[in-house]
């Protein structure tokens, strides 16, 4: 097959979408067929994700594409999952890594395991929302199978019941030597094996759609492929690397930073680090820790009432830099709710004077987000032994020219911003490999490298600012 068009679905935090991607020698073109916004519902309390809103949002997008799509494949946000019961139903709408549910679980868990067991098993970064924290507080009683958002929609698509890898080691639950579920780790937590799907791979062939589902979108015989369907995963196979020496930011509502390895680094530093060890495509190892990320900006976006954000980056940008800071992975940022507040409150404990126009929060987000990105990438390359000599920034987070500019600075090394839509182009080359349209990693980021627009952004010169604020903070050693 020389030249063949998929079909992506990428669901995000906030937003959906559905597009067609047309992979051949020398031609990688996406188009977007459909776009949706991702609304969590708060009902009695409980932060939930709109499963059936986001269901039928695929359907309506499969509805438009064309004929002649040789395959869909599905990635998503992590951790987050739907329980069926032991006819296949789905039991509840699936409840939101921000909800509070977790509160204090994380910490019962390490406390009762011990930090070096679960580091040393799943090799995962502690954050409080991973699905092990989640089943914990979860009621299984009438659980039959556990499916993470991506698994159980493919699973609605087609009827085939599975575990993606990449998605799969974001849980806390797999092994991270071995590539399967943790036997141990689930009997010392007392949560039935039972409930975990079989494992796939990216790249394989779920099976066609269910016939219902082939009648309402009018695509008989369309297939469902598995690709990195944790889309950080699907993110990186896009980066449009030539060497092996860089590092990548997927950048949206939040930053995952760091390096790609063929073994995980599992060693005391890295635990401290609390660095995580995840899946990538071809059996790599996506070697990062989160950042907030854009969350903070969106969310003052929101309470300010979504004004213009290129007039707001534009003010930004003329405001003095490095003068107001936070830590933007304090937890009191990661639930929603008035973020300028916050943010205000944080700098005036720390000693910082308080933002007092919203360009000045606006900067002191994406200073703050520079540095973040700084300090991770310095102790990512300490721990791995992985020199970086290019940073690529992919995702939306590519698109804002500052942060862009600033992270340059800050890390004192080039960054090369996009492709924006790194996500979805992973999606894609992953299926146009499984049909054999194109080779592996290195092709597929050469095929990104020459055809999707790129900007590259030289540090300015002198780090030594950035470094005496990162200290400041506390996010360097």
């Amino acid at each position: 097959m020389s030249e063949a068009t998929f079909a992506a679905v990428d669901l995000g935090a906030s937003s959906g979408r559905v597009m067609t991607g047309r992979v051949g020698p020398g031609t990688l073109e996406l188009d977007e067929v459909r776009r949706f916004a991702n609304r969590p519902v708060r009902v009695n309390g409980t932060l939930h994700w709109d499963i059936l809103g986001l269901y039928g949002n695929v359907l309506d997008g499969l509805r438009s594409t064309p004929s002649g799509v040789a395959s869909v494949g599905i990635d998503s946000w992590a951790v987050d999952y739907g329980l069926l019961d032991a006819d296949g139903r789905l039991l509840a709408n699936p409840v939101h890594y921000r909800d509070s549910r977790t509160d204090g679980v994380m910490d019962r868990v390490r406390a009762e395991l011990g930090d070096d067991l679960l580091y040393q098993a799943s090799g995962l970064q502690f954050l409080p929302f991973n699905t092990i924290y989640q089943l914990a507080a979860d009621d299984l009683s009438r659980a039959g199978t556990l499916l993470l958002i991506p698994d159980l929609l493919a699973y609605w698509l087609t009827g085939e019941i599975g575990a993606e890898r990449t998605n799969a080691s974001t849980t806390g639950l797999l092994d991270v030597r071995e590539g399967t579920w943790s036997r141990d780790l689930l009997a010392r937590l007392d949560l039935p094996e039972k409930i975990l799907p079989p494992l796939r791979n990216p790249g394989e062939v779920l099976g066609p759609l269910r016939g219902d589902v082939a009648a309402e979108t009018g695509h008989p015989g369309l297939r469902v492929a598995a690709v990195g369907s944790h889309d950080t995963a699907s993110a990186v196979a896009a980066v449009p690397a030539t060497t092996e020496r860089f590092a990548y930011i997927s950048c949206g509502t939040w930053s995952l930073v760091g390096v790609e390895l063929d073994a995980p680094v599992l060693t005391e530093a890295s635990r401290e680090a609390n660095f995580t060890n995840e899946g990538g495509v071809d059996g790599t190892v996506r070697y990062l820790r989160n950042v907030m990320g854009l969350w903070l900006l969106q969310e003052s976006l929101r309470t300010w009432g979504d004004p213009g954000l290129p007039a707001l980056l534009a003010e930004a940008g003329r405001v003095p830099g490095l003068r107001r800071l936070v830590d933007p992975d304090d937890p009191e940022f990661l639930p929603p709710g008035d973020m300028p507040a916050r943010i205000a409150a944080h700098c005036r404990r720390r000693g910082f004077p308080e933002p007092a126009t919203r360009a000045e929060t606006v900067r002191c987000i994406l200073d703050s987000l520079a540095l973040a990105h700084r300090a991770t990438l310095r102790e990512a390359s300490r721990l791995s032994g992985r020199e970086i000599d290019v940073i690529h920034l992919v995702g939306g987070g590519s698109r804002n020219d500052l942060l862009c500019r600033l992270t340059a600075d800050a890390a004192g090394l080039p960054v090369v911003a996009g492709p924006v839509e790194a996500t979805a182009l992973g999606n894609v080359l992953t299926q146009a490999r499984a049909h054999g349209v194109i080779g592996g990693l290195a092709e597929s980021r050469a095929l990104v490298a020459g055809t999707q627009p790129l900007r590259r952004y030289e540090p300015s010169g002198d780090e030594s600012a950035w470094a005496a604020a990162a200290a400041g903070l506390g996010l360097e050693r």
